[in-house]
């Protein structure tokens, strides 16, 4: 059985960074693709980044335009972790933030929440002075 668990939420001031972190178990990464997601309160989910190894290289990896330049997504396939570093963070960027995983996702549609398999549970980011 998988299971996705996150971590690494809490207040933070605008202008700060923040990494969150995704452990994953009962399976291996290889050959899946592996994405954050956020909830903003009253708004649908929305994606942020994605990522996809093949357990010996990185395949492709993309983010959402609002967060291209400040969010980098990477993953320890070693560890069963991905990550997701977030800098220069805004009060936009107040959501809850879900780790989800998924085996038929691919770069034209990892935004799609519908297509991913797993999900934890989420960790709160609060961007506040």
């Amino acid at each position: 059985q998988v299971h996705v668990v996150e971590s690494g939420g809490g207040v933070v001031q605008p202008g700060g960074s923040r990494t969150l972190s995704c452990s994953i178990s009962g399976t291996s990464l290889g050959m899946m693709s592996l994405a954050w997601f956020r909830r903003v309160a009253g708004k649908e989910r929305e994606g942020v980044a994605a990522i996809r190894h093949s357990g010996a290289a990185l395949m492709w990896r993309t983010y959402a335009p609002f967060v291209t330049g400040r969010f980098t997504i990477r993953i320890d396939g070693a560890n069963n972790m991905v990550f997701l570093q977030m800098t220069n963070l805004k009060t936009d960027d107040t959501a809850v933030y879900y780790c989800a995983m998924g085996a038929h996702v691919d770069m034209e549609n990892w935004f799609q929440a519908n297509l991913y398999d797993d999900w934890g549970q989420g960790t709160q980011v609060t961007v506040s002075t």
